[in-house]
């Protein structure tokens, strides 16, 4: 048993740094007296079901995959185009209260109430576990991570690489920044170099104060791992914080399920959401959530009825799925525009208030980003009786696929 133990020992030596670390000691304690953790592993709500494909299934993913056709509208028509956000742009107080920068991916820069909020940080080139390989970023970082400013606390949704990233907690570890975490996640950072006491690590339903905020981490629906091996000893949540005034929504990863309309009525209405749109398929329905899902979640949150602005996030940067790369942004909004409700579509890097004008412009379709709508109702015809409406579209976007 002891050269067991001894092999075992070397091979977690040989692991990348990338990997991080489980829980163990009075973390692991505090897990296993969790009431989501049951039969070794988190659960979610409902259960673990269809959290990874079938055989079959990965059959016809792989088939899907090889596909030429497919596989060209999976990526932009070159290095899509951020916004130039300077340290001006940001050092500016937010004239409604909030503000919110959307950094690509899951990564928000969240100004609310006097108060900074970082959520899913990821300034790397790829998210893997490896520099030379993984999904490779479709855009730039729209600014370097020191160029950000003091941030107050940096939230994460869960530990997958493409929301926690570890050359950019290493640079916030040299910061005086307070995280704030699910429940085992907190084994990684301090892995990287985070102290101890700057975690603030959480169960579903549990809150902590910073500053003027409420933070807490609610439920989702989705998995976790980075390693060789899937422990399930590494919680995930959604996110509310609250201020003030203002009351936003991270929802991390998740599927759609019905605790949308729980989190709601006990946190709700929030000013804003951030809702995972991309990178779903249906190989993986119970774990990412469709642009007509995040939709329905959003509403849900907000009591059934449209309110406040929705950021649609976890698109248009890394290629983690099989749909054409700007399906969700495209398909969000026009789930947005059938519901009566308002949708921000930002470039990255590009700030802008729920409170006041809001960006809507179709960036993505000069990139090869254009997708047809097939559900919609056909327009009628025109006749000499029914004048055309005025387009408000800029010339450059003006395109003949225009929905």
């Amino acid at each position: 048993m002891t050269g067991f133990r001894t092999l075992s020992s070397g091979l977690r030596a040989l692991q990348p740094a990338a990997f991080g670390a489980d829980p163990s000691g009075e973390r692991l304690a505090r897990i296993r007296r969790s009431p989501h953790f049951k039969d070794g592993v988190f659960q979610n709500p409902g259960g673990n079901t269809n959290l990874r494909p079938s055989g079959g299934a990965m059959r016809g993913m792989g088939k899907s995959y090889l596909d030429k056709e497919q596989r060209a509208l999976r990526a932009p028509d070159g290095t899509l185009p951020v916004h130039a956000t300077t340290l001006a742009d940001l050092a500016r107080p937010a004239a409604t209260g909030l503000r919110l920068t959307w950094m690509g991916h899951s990564s928000v820069l969240a100004e609310i109430d006097g108060h900074r909020v970082l959520f899913d940080p990821v300034w790397g080139e790829r998210c893997s576990p490896f520099p030379f390989a993984g999904p490779k970023r479709l855009h730039p970082v729209p600014l370097p991570i020191a160029a950000l400013g003091p941030v107050d606390v940096v939230v994460i949704s869960h530990d997958h690489y493409d929301h926690l990233d570890m050359p950019t907690i290493k640079a916030l570890a040299d910061t005086d920044t307070l995280f704030a975490v699910p429940l085992g996640v907190g084994a990684h950072l301090e892995h990287w170099g985070v102290s101890a006491d700057r975690l603030r690590e959480l169960d579903w339903h549990e809150e902590t104060e910073v500053g003027g905020l409420t933070l807490t981490a609610t439920p989702a629906r989705h998995f976790c791992g980075r390693g060789l091996r899937n422990t399930q000893h590494t919680l995930w949540a959604s996110w509310v914080v609250a201020g003030d005034e203002h009351r936003i929504y991270h929802s991390g990863d998740t599927g759609y399920f019905e605790g949308f309309k729980d989190i709601g009525a006990a946190h709700g209405p929030f000013d804003a959401t951030m809702i995972q749109i991309g990178a779903y398929s249906e190989f993986w329905p119970d774990i990412h959530m469709t642009p007509e899902e995040g939709m329905r979640a959003h509403l849900d949150l907000q009591g059934g009825r449209p309110h406040g602005v929705l950021l649609p996030i976890h698109w248009g940067t890394f290629n983690l799925a099989l749909h054409p790369w700007a399906e969700p942004g495209e398909w969000t909004a026009d789930e947005g525009e059938a519901a009566g409700q308002a949708v921000a579509t930002p470039r990255p890097g590009e700030p802008f208030e729920p409170g006041g004008d809001l960006t809507t412009v179709p960036w993505w379709r000069p990139f090869g980003g254009t997708i047809d709508h097939p559900w919609r109702t056909p327009k009628p015809v025109e006749t000499e009786a029914t004048e055309p409406k005025p387009t408000t579209a800029p010339a450059e976007l003006d395109l003949a696929n225009e929905r």
